[in-house]
C-alpha cells in the first residue's frame, strides 16, 4: 500500500504542478478562454493511461504458459522506460520556464492544439509512469493496493492546491529529489526481479541460489513474521525498494549494478 501511495503522489503531483504552471500563465495573460483545451488535455492523457493499463492486463493474461518469460522482460523493460523518464524529468532543470515559454508560443500562433498537447502529453508521461511502476509491483508482488494509489492521487491533488493557491513553505525541488531516489530504488527491484524471473525461465545461468538467506522461519501458524519479505514489513519493502531475503548472484548484481549505472547517467548528464 504504502509502495502505491507513493508512486501516484508523486506522479500526481508533477501533473498538478504542470496543469497548475499553464493555468497559471493563462490566468495572467488573461486568456482564461483556453483553459478548456487544458483540462481536455488532461482527460485525454488520463484516458489514454487507463486503457494502458487495460492492455497491460490483457497481455499478461495471455502469457500465463510462460510466466516466468514475460515477468521478467517486463520488468526489465518497465523499469528501463521508467528510469529513462525520470532522469529525463531530472534533465529539465527549468520546467517552468520551459512550460511557460510552450505555452506563449502556442498562444502567440493561436494553436488551442498545442495547448491540448502540452497538457496531454505532461499527463500521458506521469500516467505512463504510473501504470508501469503499478504493473510491475503488481509482477512482482502478485498483489496491488488501488486504495493505496487513490488516497496518493488525492493527496497529491490537494497538497498541490495548497501549495499554488496558498502559497505555503514547502520546498518542491527537495521533494521531487527524494521521491526520485525512492522511484530509482523501486526501478532496481524490478530490474533485478526481473533477471531473478529470467533465470527461473533458465534464459539466465544461476550459479548461487541464494548469495544469503536473511528471511526469518514461518510462524507456526503459517503466517510470516515482519521482516519476511512476505511479511507485513518486509513485503512493502519489497514493493517500495525491491527487497529480497535471499536473492540470487545475479540478482544481487544487477540490483546494484543498475543503481550505479543510473548514477552515472546522472552524474554525467548535471
Amino acid at each position: 500500500m504504502l509502495a502505491e501511495f507513493i508512486v501516484l503522489f508523486r506522479e500526481s503531483l508533477e501533473i498538478a504542478f504542470v496543469v497548475s504552471i499553464i493555468l497559471a500563465y493563462l490566468h495572467k495573460t488573461k486568456n482564461e478562454d483556453h483553459e478548456k483545451h487544458v483540462w481536455l488535455g488532461v482527460a485525454a492523457g488520463l484516458v489514454a493511461s487507463i486503457g494502458l493499463a487495460f492492455i497491460f492486463q490483457f497481455v499478461q493474461g495471455g502469457f500465463s504458459a510462460s510466466e516466468e518469460l514475460f515477468e521478467g522482460f517486463f520488468l526489465i523493460l518497465t523499469s528501463g522506460l521508467v528510469s529513462w523518464l525520470v532522469l529525463w524529468m531530472l534533465g529539465q532543470k527549468k520546467v517552468v520556464d520551459s512550460l511557460t515559454k510552450d505555452v506563449k508560443v502556442a498562444l502567440e500562433k493561436k494553436e488551442t492544439l498545442g495547448l491540448f498537447l502540452l497538457a496531454f502529453t505532461s499527463t500521458l508521461r506521469e500516467g505512463v509512469e504510473s501504470v508501469l511502476f503499478l504493473a510491475g509491483i503488481y509482477v512482482n508482488t502478485g498483489a496491488i493496493s488501488l486504495v493505496g494509489g487513490f488516497m496518493g492521487a488525492v493527496a497529491a491533488i490537494v497538497l498541490g492546491v495548497l501549495i499554488f493557491e496558498y502559497a505555503i513553505n514547502f520546498n518542491v525541488g527537495r521533494f521531487f529529489k527524494i521521491t526520485t531516489v525512492i522511484l530509482i530504488l523501486l526501478a532496481a527491484g524490478l530490474f533485478s526481479q526481473g533477471i531473478h524471473e529470467l533465470q527461473e525461465a533458465h534464459i539466465l545461468p544461476t550459479y548461487v541460489e541464494h548469495v544469503y538467506d536473511i528471511n526469518p522461519p514461518q510462524n507456526s501458524d503459517g503466517s510470516y513474521p515482519l521482516l519476511h519479505e512476505k511479511g507485513p514489513i518486509g513485503s512493502i519493502f519489497k514493493g517500495l525498494i525491491g527487497y529480497d531475503g535471499n536473492p540470487s548472484d545475479l540478482q544481487l548484481l544487477s540490483y546494484f549494478g543498475y543503481l550505479l549505472t543510473i548514477y552515472a547517467i546522472y552524474r554525467s548528464k548535471s
